[in-house]
């Protein structure tokens, strides 16, 4: 099968195109031919000689990829929840930039006919990763929420994750030229400089309660100085700076149940998922170099024929 691999660890271009052995479904599993596969910070870190702390172990030549959508082509003995035809959505630790990979049934849900590939490809990590945040930070009805870099695919999954929990307002940094891009997703939004957190105070006087940070700098500044419950502040950035600044380490772990609640929401109209741009497998190094630049909205995806 194709797939794209790091062969080094080290920047994008350490990423080629391999002939890789196909997998096989084992019992519990289903073999999927991918369509799609979103890609994550993750997949670049893991690139550039992270090992995640999951017990796994990265060789190389690795086929990076932690979300994907496609077709089940192949089941395993004893599953009955998943046909050869399906079409579904998942999440695997590795090995998803490829034209197939293997995975639990505890790993797919059914993808909703509302949702393109591209975008059932790009769902799950970013998805879960707001779910869990928001979850940990304790959003509720009536809460004002701050999200640091709301424009991006994590952020703007947050932002619309708060308004479907009842958040009052949701308050999003992000640059200009995304501000009508965070309007259309119910949040305020407003720019990073300096002075931040003056101007939240004047758009809520009661107060912040909680917030999620994706981006850092003033922004995360602005959410310490104005929650007054540590513990109800989240970054997923700064990961450097939650000892000094009091914060907790939020950690949660992805699943069919969650994928499954967010792909329900899609179906409602109530979760919009912005694809940035689809690379096909050959340009994964592309793909790497853009995300890396940490600017633009939505989500990047490798489509595969």
């Amino acid at each position: 099968m194709k797939a794209a691999a790091i062969t080094a660890f080290g920047g994008p271009e350490v990423m080629r195109l391999i002939d890789a052995p196909e997998p096989q479904a084992g019992p519990g599993q289903v073999r999927v031919r991918v369509k799609a596969a979103g890609v994550q910070h993750y997949d670049c870190a893991v690139r550039g000689g992270w090992t995640p702390a999951y017990g796994l172990t990265v060789r190389l030549p690795q086929i990076p990829g932690n979300e994907f959508a496609g077709i089940v082509d192949q089941v395993g003995e004893g599953v009955t929840a998943f046909a050869i035809g399906s079409e579904v959505l998942g999440f695997n630790l590795l090995n998803c930039y490829a034209q197939y990979v293997v995975v639990g049934v505890d790993q797919i849900v059914d993808k909703p006919t509302s949702m393109t590939w591209e975008e059932a490809g790009g769902l799950t990590g970013n998805g879960q990763g707001a779910h869990i945040a928001l979850q940990a930070i304790g959003v509720k009805p009536g809460d004002t929420v701050l999200i640091n870099g709301a424009a991006g695919s994590l952020g703007a999954f947050a932002v619309q994750l708060a308004k479907e929990w009842g958040a009052k307002t949701v308050i999003g940094t992000a640059s200009l030229r995304n501000h009508d891009y965070l309007r259309s997703l119910g949040a305020v939004p407003l720019t990073y400089e300096a002075g931040l957190a003056e101007r939240i105070r004047a758009i809520a006087p009661d107060g912040v309660q909680a917030a999620f940070d994706t981006a850092g700098g003033e922004g995360l500044e602005a959410a310490v100085a104005l929650v007054p419950d540590k513990n109800r502040v989240c970054t997923f950035f700064a990961y450097d700076r939650i000892e000094e600044l009091g914060l907790r380490v939020v950690r949660g772990e992805r699943s069919a149940a969650r994928l499954a609640e967010l792909a329900e929401l899609h179906t409602q109209g109530k979760l919009r998922i912005e694809i940035r741009e689809a690379f096909p497998l050959e340009r994964s190094a592309d793909a790497h170099r853009l995300i890396e630049t940490r600017h633009g909205r939505g989500k990047i995806v490798l489509t595969i024929d």
